[in-house]
C-alpha cells in the first residue's frame, strides 16, 4: 500500500478490530501472547462461523463465502 488514496480501504479492517477489541480483548484481559492466540483463534472462529452478521442481512460470513447463502447488495441513497 502506498497510503494515498486508501482511506475507505482501510474502514473495514478498522470496523472489524474495533469489534475484536471491544468484543474479545478488552473483556478477556489477556496476560500472555498464547493465551490471546488461543482466545483470539477461539473469537475468529465465532465471528466467521457462528456469529449473525447485521451487514449480511444477518447471515454468517462463512456462508456467504461458501456461497450457502446470497446477500442481496444495497444501494446507498445519494442526495
Amino acid at each position: 500500500m502506498d497510503g494515498r488514496g486508501r482511506a475507505l480501504d482501510n474502514i473495514f479492517i478498522e470496523r472489524l478490530w474495533r469489534t475484536v477489541k471491544y468484543n474479545n480483548v478488552y473483556i478477556k484481559g489477556y496476560e500472555t501472547i498464547i493465551t490471546a492466540e488461543t482466545g483470539l483463534k477461539e473469537y475468529f472462529e465465532y465471528y466467521n462461523h457462528k456469529r449473525l452478521h447485521k451487514s449480511l442481512n444477518y447471515t454468517r460470513p462463512w456462508d456467504v463465502y461458501t456461497k450457502k447463502v446470497i446477500v442481496q447488495s444495497y444501494k446507498l441513497n445519494k442526495k
